[in-house]
């Protein structure tokens, strides 16, 4: 029941997306179960970024209010359980192998009492559509990764105090003959419990605890503890990096196969867990989609642009002039060539299995996300026209042109994703809408925002001077800014280097990349790629004040 919620503002926000799409809700469900595992008690976490992490909206309401840890870990279960509910998905369409209270129960050795009280300690649970019933049901993935947090209490709640001393000596005797014959913990683990028909994790938790008792005798005398999720993530990259991985295997203290297998397995996690959204097609699921919606674009004549740029532009803008704008026809070629390259990353990425993933499908699925960003950079290039043009009609005396500008680009961009190019409309009618509606909110805004600093002596600007320089001095300080913007990237490692520049588009001819493009980019997500650029940005901020440098916009 919604009352079961400890604090109302999670209450509310789960009564508001309740009706969302359900493939939107099933993807905050996922959303909400990873900021759970992230969440430390004693820590009080700001509402809006909550919501901002489940639901990629940042709210305008609640600014101030913060959350505690362990309200919020509480309050995230029942909202993963409660709005999977509302989308009431049959267990079998579930992405993954699903447990119920009564399957897990016995797969442990344990009482439903005993899964309740793990449900409390942090055990994610869904809901699904058992036949005409809804009920309670666990994630594999959920459930392994519970176990995995707390071995010792499963295992001293399990089966392990039931088994005989005749099979666990037989298990001890069986894991020896497969550590001489090169198989690790996990793996000896896993065979044992398939051969003796327990759960993996008894036979871990027996094999564990008699290396403990008898380490002069041990199985697995040189078995190590698993890495933190955070220590293979930092392992996954430095490996993109380009750091050897026979020098990863010496700092952490593992075998180079090891490491292989911790940044296939790290490499997965990230491809599986990436939101791919498309727009879905019968086009797509043609026997020859390959060869009708992936060949050559059409051919269409076309004259050149002869439409001069208007004066004042920078440079990048006043080059969009120069090329010809798209027809409908290549319009539907790019936007189906898109979504169906999307769609096809989609089939694949429900395809990886996280414990044995292939890296030729892990190749594959990052060509074809790497293949729909370019065609969506090609979209998004060929119509800024659109958003100058549109940024000029709505221009105010107060307004800042460049700022109209950068605002209609984040429209245009949501717009490429959102078109539904099977309705054969134009998308220059679509886009100019949506970057219309978005000047329809922000400029009123704005203009509410600026009235409250309004004195109403107009002799303030008649006896104000103008201190705007020539074009000249204004390249001139722009191009030393630029220069010693550089020199002080050049004191980032790389990491940091290139993230920063391809967040704000230092490089000539480069465009500034979202989080997300940026976090694609480099195999991270972009909740990491935010956390790297606040560190860079306040190192960046560190030396310009150590070296007394004046740069705009880092006070």
């Amino acid at each position: 029941m919604i009352s079961r919620y400890h604090h109302p503002a999670l209450r509310q926000l789960t009564e508001q997306l309740r009706y969302s799409p359900i493939d939107r809700r099933m993807e905050q469900v996922d959303r909400a179960e990873q900021l759970l595992y992230a969440v430390q008690e004693g820590r009080a976490y700001p509402y809006q970024e909550l919501c901002e992490r489940i639901t990629g909206y940042r709210p305008e309401k609640y600014p101030d209010l913060r959350i505690d840890g362990d309200v919020l870990r509480h309050d995230l279960r029942l909202f993963v359980e409660d709005l999977s509910a509302s989308a009431n998905i049959p267990v079998e369409a579930a992405a993954e192998p699903v447990f119920t209270v009564e399957e897990l129960s016995r797969e442990y050795n344990v009482s439903t009492k005993t899964v309740d009280r793990w449900r409390k300690r942090g055990l994610v649970s869904r809901r699904f559509k058992f036949g005409n019933r809804s009920r309670v049901g666990f994630l594999r993935s959920s459930v392994h990764r519970f176990v995995e947090e707390h071995m010792d209490e499963i295992g001293r709640g399990s089966s392990f105090s039931q088994l005989s001393e005749t099979e666990r000596t037989m298990m001890i005797g069986r894991a020896r003959e497969l550590a001489r014959q090169g198989f690790r913990p996990s793996e000896a683990a896993q065979r044992i419990s398939e051969e003796f028909k327990r759960a993996a994790e008894t036979v871990r938790y027996t094999l564990k605890k008699y290396d403990g008792d008898h380490p002069e005798n041990a199985v697995f005398p040189d078995a190590k503890e698993q890495f933190t999720d955070e220590v293979r993530m930092e392992i996954y990259e430095q490996f993109r990096q380009g750091v050897a991985v026979a020098d990863l295997a010496e700092k952490f203290g593992r075998t180079r196969t090891s490491i292989y297998r911790i940044v296939t397995e790290a490499r997965a996690e990230l491809l599986a867990g990436q939101p791919i959204d498309f727009m879905d097609s019968e086009e797509f699921h043609q026997p020859k989609a390959d060869s009708l919606i992936l060949g050559p674009p059409p051919t269409v004549e076309k004259k050149a642009s002869k439409t001069k740029a208007p004066p004042g532009l920078p440079t990048y803008l006043a080059s969009l002039y120069t090329v010809a704008l798209l027809t409908r026809e290549e319009e539907q070629y790019y936007f189906r060539k898109m979504n169906y390259l999307k769609f096809k990353a989609v089939q694949l990425q429900q395809q990886i299995d996280l414990r044995k993933p292939r890296t030729k499908d892990l190749d594959q699925l990052e060509s074809l996300i790497e293949q729909a960003v370019e065609v969506k950079n090609f979209l998004i290039r060929s119509n800024l026209r659109l958003v100058v043009s549109i940024a000029k009609r709505h221009m105010t005396p107060t307004s800042n042109f460049f700022e109209m500008v950068s605002d209609g680009n984040m429209s245009l961009f949501r717009a490429i994703e959102k078109f539904d190019y099977t309705k054969g409309n134009k998308f220059s009618t679509y886009a100019t809408w949506a970057i219309m509606k978005n000047y329809a909110r922000s400029i009123p805004t704005e203009l509410t925002r600026r009235d409250r600093f309004r004195t109403g002596s107009d002799e303030v600007l008649m006896f104000s001077t103008e201190e705007r320089g020539s074009q000249y001095e204004d390249e001139s300080n722009n191009a030393q800014q630029h220069q010693m913007i550089m020199s002080i990237l050049d004191q980032l490692d790389e990491r940091e280097r290139n993230i920063i520049m391809h967040r704000y588009g230092l490089e000539r001819g480069t465009e500034p990349e979202t989080l997300e493009q940026v976090g694609t980019r480099m195999g991270v997500t972009k909740e990491r790629i935010r956390q790297i650029e606040t560190r860079a940005m306040q190192k960046i901020r560190r030396i310009a004040v150590d070296d007394n440098l004046d740069i705009p916009g880092l006070e």
